[in-house]
């Protein structure tokens, strides 16, 4: 095996990128803990509601309880701002400003200025386009059991406990806007009475039916008025009865939770919660699941909600665009991050250049030796201040800095309220100035801002608290990837892809050295590296010396990572350099039209679609590729190894509008 560094062999490309990379508990991890996907997943989507700066966070709405302390005024605040950012939604994703998208991202990173730079193979690189559609990447999340979900049956497993349809069509619509206002505590009504026009026994039992059901939180009663019979619903518990169902009203013999498969299309996962618990009239932390997956693209996982029946969630399919519910179980338990094994990926890359002996050389090298398992661009932002500059300046507790970093303007593609709150912070320094500026209230921008002025600006340890933790999180483990991928760069190309003395290992889940006297007992695949932390051990060789040399450029003291504040503390963990795809297959096939799916979705499997019909000589050709990941690694610098490109924005944008002319 050898190594090749960068050169100028690129790809014409769309302009979004998938990975791999699944939330997993972010646990304090000790050196005997190994933890490829412990870093928390930055929610990376490109095209976001808003597409903040170096941070795509948007209408991330949190999936854990609400933080001690915060008051109810807080919360209602909140839950009003989450509903202007959902009512902005899609109309603010097709917003255009005035300079083209490919010029606005002149001005954001490259490959290389993340410490992406080597290949392991040694294959001509070939051009193509990566997400002409987003139907061209499909993600199917494999399960701790190593089976793969796929939607394939949207059955609804029979249960006699459960109501009739009817339930979905005995309310007027007046009569749902009323419980619902009611149920979210939207006015002052502490009961809503709904007049019983055929006063049969059965009627009133769906009407009670309905309403618990679409409406929890709410109970109800029959009361008798001036000879007319009312079913009055009224609030059971308060309001934690929204987050929490009635326990009485679920059968005892029946699972707590509904397990189903969630197939969406160009939508991230936090979005479709948001969606589904929006219809459902739910709130979002009574979901779970193993990984977040990303936007542009078509995705299959599992998903499970807490003691809402398969017959409502089914009944979604009737009423939702671009999703679809099905595989529906009921279980004991939730579903916990990170308890996933990985993804599958099909891939299609069209217009390919590259001649069949090219495309067999890189596939056949992705097969055997695989790919540097870098963090790919998604983790580092899309504009001209990274991520891991913010992590840094967290690390350094230069707080004045962070607020620099994160409010200042900036070039490069923004939403158009961004560039005016940026301006406003930046003439007069006035957090609810720059706040009135901005419609989306739930970004990181609009965060702080919020933060400093409850806080003010001698306080800004405390106002950036405000911003989700997990969300504060992804800069430093931004500015950790970001050390880590030059390392491993620089730990190739001093060693090549061939283990050595001093390397470290995994034994169970203890990092080990590589001693002289066992180097031949290893490959580069057993090889990993740390990401700095106080609690990690540093190879025995050269590179040791680096990560101190980098992290003192930094002002950082590699011999003290920990924090002041508990939560900047970098434990640190460990991560294979070269990761070797499993289930790999592709093949070239030939098309006429560029508009027409190359393969079917699950979805045109379950309507009975014929797959497509290739021609024999086409006037394009393209690679389908097939491969399934680990969580935490990249399925872009997969694409990376085979095409030999920058997957960065800034460089596949100008080729793909060179492209489009």
């Amino acid at each position: 095996m050898e190594t090749m560094e960068v050169t100028g062999v690129s790809m014409k490309r769309s302009l979004s990128i998938d990975e791999n990379d699944d939330l997993a508990p972010a646990d304090e991890a000790k050196r005997q803990k190994v933890s490829e996907c412990c870093l928390v997943k930055d929610q990376e989507t490109l095209g976001n509601d808003c597409v903040l700066s170096n941070e795509t966070v948007s209408r991330r709405t949190e999936t854990t309880t609400t933080r001690e302390g915060r008051n109810s005024v807080e919360e209602q605040v909140e839950e009003e701002e989450e509903e202007e950012d959902a009512l902005l939604g899609e109309e603010e994703e097709e917003e255009e400003d005035g300079e083209s998208f490919a010029d606005m991202m002149k001005h954001g990173l490259t490959e290389v200025d993340v410490g992406i730079t080597k290949f392991v193979s040694s294959h001509q690189g070939f051009s193509g386009i990566l997400k002409e559609r987003y139907s061209d990447f499909i993600v199917h999340e494999i399960g701790k059991d190593g089976r793969i979900s796929y939607l394939d049956n949207l059955t609804v497993p029979v249960d006699d406990e459960d109501p009739s349809d009817d339930i979905f069509t005995v309310l007027t619509e007046e009569n749902k806007q009323r419980l619902e206002e009611l149920q979210l505590f939207k006015n002052k009504e502490t009961s809503v009475a709904l007049e019983v026009f055929e006063d049969t026994k059965e009627k009133r039992t769906i009407i009670h039916q309905a309403v618990k059901s679409l409406f929890p939180g709410l109970e109800t009663k029959t009361e008798e008025r001036e000879g007319k019979k009312y079913i009055v619903a009224y609030h059971a518990a308060g309001k934690k009865a929204l987050a929490n169902p009635r326990k009485h009203s679920w059968p005892k013999s029946r699972g707590s939770y509904c397990h189903f498969v969630l197939y969406k299309e160009n939508k991230d996962t936090m979005d479709a919660i948001n969606v589904l618990s929006k219809f459902l009239r739910v709130k979002p932390n009574i979901f779970s699941y193993m990984g977040t997956k990303d936007k542009r693209a078509i995705t299959v996982q599992e998903i499970a909600v807490l003691k809402i029946t398969a017959q409502r969630l089914a009944h979604l399919n009737k009423c939702l665009m671009n999703f679809k519910l099905g595989n529906f179980s009921y279980q004991k338990n939730p579903l916990k991050l990170g308890e996933l094994q990985g993804n599958h990926f099909t891939v299609v890359l069209r217009n390919i250049t590259g001649t069949d002996h090219q495309v067999q050389q890189a596939m056949n090298s992705l097969k055997e030796i695989g790919f540097i398992n870098y963090y790919g661009m998604q983790r580092f932002g899309t504009t001209a201040v990274p991520t891991y500059q913010v992590g840094r300046a967290i690390l350094q507790n230069c707080w004045d800095e962070v607020v620099d970093l994160i409010l200042k303007p900036r070039p490069g593609a923004e939403k158009g309220y961004l560039v005016k709150c940026r301006e406003e912070w930046a003439k007069t320094k006035d957090p609810d100035a720059a706040l009135k500026k901005l419609p989306v209230k739930r970004c990181v921008e609009g965060q702080l801002l919020r933060g400093l002025s409850k806080y003010g600006l001698k306080n800004i340890v405390s106002a950036f608290g405000i911003i989700p933790r997990n969300n504060r999180l992804m800069y430093i483990h931004s500015y950790q990837s970001y050390v880590w991928n030059n390392m491993v760069s620089k730990r190739i190309e001093e060693y090549g892809l061939e283990p050595v003395p001093g390397d470290l290992v995994l034994k169970g889940a203890t990092a080990t050295y590589i001693e002289e006297a066992d180097v031949n007992s290893y490959s580069i695949h057993d090889v990993v590296m740390p990401l700095p932390g106080f609690d990690v051990l540093y190879p025995k060789h050269k590179i040791s010396e680096t990560y101190k040399e980098m992290l003192a450029a930094d002002h950082l003291n590699i011999e003290n990572m920990k924090h002041k504040i508990r939560d900047y503390s970098l434990s640190g963990a460990y991560r294979k350099i070269i990761i070797r795809p499993q289930d790999v297959s592709w093949e070239v096939v030939s098309y006429d039209d560029p508009r027409i799916p190359l393969f079917n979705t699950d979805l045109d499997n379950l309507e009975g679609k014929p797959p497509p019909v290739f021609a024999a000589e086409g006037k394009y050709r393209a690679l389908k590729m097939d491969f399934s990941l680990p969580p935490s690694t990249y399925a872009t610098m997969a694409i990376r190894e085979v095409l030999k490109m920058d997957t960065s924005i800034k460089n596949q944008t100008q080729l793909n509008t060179t492209w489009l002319r």
